[in-house]
């Protein structure tokens, strides 16, 4: 079935493509790791294949804005249970506060999804369990009024991915392979 390194990048991409673009993906919730060696599970909003790019939606005050900033290493980590399929990526990550790209993504998401910016920044000590939300927002969707306050909290995170490694797993013997995203040339390693 995995034959070439043609048909593994197409794998690759077409699952992150799924990731991407279905929240009942396997692969929708990835962990993301930073150079700090935090690491944390995010949403994948977007891929794109032409760009080899990753997008995560972030609140701009976390430490992982600061630990990124215009260009770090990261790491992505995504696994499908159910085809026995991990995908380890590695690549630059830069933070987009502002500008078409974090616009766009600000526009496209709910307003119910914005409200998220309107609270406390993350990591933000509390005296009691808290979502860290105004009260006068939990538990309800805000008007487009309500939630403008909350757009300078909202970054984005893009990925551009260099190298992924790919691994199979099976009972007729698991496959590894290791793909430059930029040339598509892989390299078959033991797993």
């Amino acid at each position: 079935m995995y034959e070439t390194f043609d048909q593994i990048a197409d794998d690759i991409a077409g699952r992150l493509e799924e990731a991407a673009n279905s929240r009942h993906s396997p692969m929708h919730t990835p962990v993301v790791a930073t150079r700090d060696a935090d690491a944390r599970v995010m949403v994948l909003r977007a891929y794109d294949r032409a760009t080899r790019t990753l997008r995560f939606h972030t609140d701009a005050r976390s430490l992982k804005c600061d630990v990124i900033g215009e260009g770090a290493p990261v790491g992505v980590l995504l696994y499908d249970q159910a085809a026995k399929i991990q995908l380890r990526c590695r690549g630059t990550g830069r933070i987009e506060r502002d500008g078409p790209i974090a616009d766009a993504a600000w526009e496209a998401s709910t307003t119910f999804a914005r409200r998220c910016y309107l609270g406390d920044g993350p990591g933000t000590e509390v005296e009691q369990p808290s979502s860290g939300l105004p009260e006068w927002v939990e538990g309800r969707q805000p008007t487009e009024e309500e939630v403008a306050p909350a757009r300078e909290h909202f970054a984005v995170l893009l990925v551009e991915l260099a190298v992924v490694d790919w691994f199979f797993l099976s009972n007729d013997g698991h496959r590894r392979a290791v793909i430059d995203m930029v040339t598509r040339v892989g390299r078959w390693i033991t797993p």
